[in-house]
């Protein structure tokens, strides 16, 4: 099977051409690959492969093997691979994803894809449609216990399932002890990413993620703009934010009036491969 392996921002999938190639069981084939040491080594496995709907689709599968409804780092290499790879010469297009389609816009130079803008939706702050366990009309800086410690959450969906938790301390946060913890809370039925950020200043924020199925990693792009929102919801940042993640940065924009929030990032080709599965 050909495969090409590419990160935004250090979030990397092996990426898999589904117009020319097959992938029996791609759960298997997800916790194959993703495995640093006898895999190729990914966060996930996605697979492009053609849609009624739009464009293109995105099939996404964590390290575990588990289904994700949407990626936001994955998308913009999506965008890049049909571009650069030429199975489409649009630099608008649209990607269906589990988590619905999602509208794209690249800049190119030299030929590549270089810079990618995605629409990525409204934010859905209802709890049942997060999901999150919770009595009110949204989750908005809710107490949560977890582990004996009592945490302030913001919840979001940006197509998965998000809880922001804004602390004075990113970096020295021991994220491998307590992201487990959050990710299989009683209080996230489909189980949940956990995003821990701290506000720099009123445009710029720094975070890191625990993401459902994969741990900790670099980049999550539907976290970046979880973090925007719940920044904006508490009113600590404007409606533009920089948010810092260890990977790099990524611009996110919620354009209220719209009610939508924009992402706008890089996208790279690591190598292109071929491993028998």
């Amino acid at each position: 099977m050909k495969f090409t392996k590419m990160h935004g921002l250090g979030n990397d999938y092996v990426y898999v051409n589904c117009f020319k190639e097959k992938i029996g069981n791609p759960p298997e084939a997800a916790r194959i690959l993703s495995d640093r040491h006898f895999g190729v080594g990914s966060d996930g496995l996605i697979m492009i492969c053609p849609s009624e709907k739009a464009d293109f689709e995105m099939e996404m599968y964590n390290a575990d093997g588990s289904r994700g409804e949407m990626c936001g780092n994955g998308i913009r290499c999506v965008a890049k691979y049909v571009y650069d790879y030429g199975l489409t010469d649009k630099t608008n297009i649209s990607v269906d994803t589990l988590g619905g389609v999602k509208y794209l816009d690249l800049t190119v130079k030299d030929g590549k894809a270089v810079l990618i803008k995605v629409d990525m939706g409204r934010p859905e702050l209802k709890p049942e449609r997060i999901p999150i366990v919770s009595g009110g009309d949204a989750v908005i800086s809710e107490p949560i216990v977890v582990d004996g410690a009592i945490y302030r959450m913001t919840g979001v969906s940006m197509g998965n399932p998000h809880a922001v938790i804004f602390v004075d301390d990113v970096k020295g946060l021991e994220l491998e002890a307590v992201g487990p913890k959050f990710e299989n809370h009683e209080r996230f039925p489909k189980r949940v990413n956990t995003e821990f950020a701290r506000v720099i200043d009123r445009e710029t924020v720094e975070m890191r993620v625990w993401e459902r199925g994969s741990g900790e990693t670099l980049a999550c792009g539907t976290g970046a703009c979880a973090v925007a929102v719940a920044c904006i919801l508490n009113g600590l940042t404007e409606d533009k934010v920089t948010v810092r993640l260890l990977g790099g940065d990524l611009l996110i924009e919620w354009d209220k009036e719209a009610d939508k929030v924009y992402m706008t990032g890089p996208a790279e080709v690591v190598f292109d491969g071929e491993i028998q599965i």
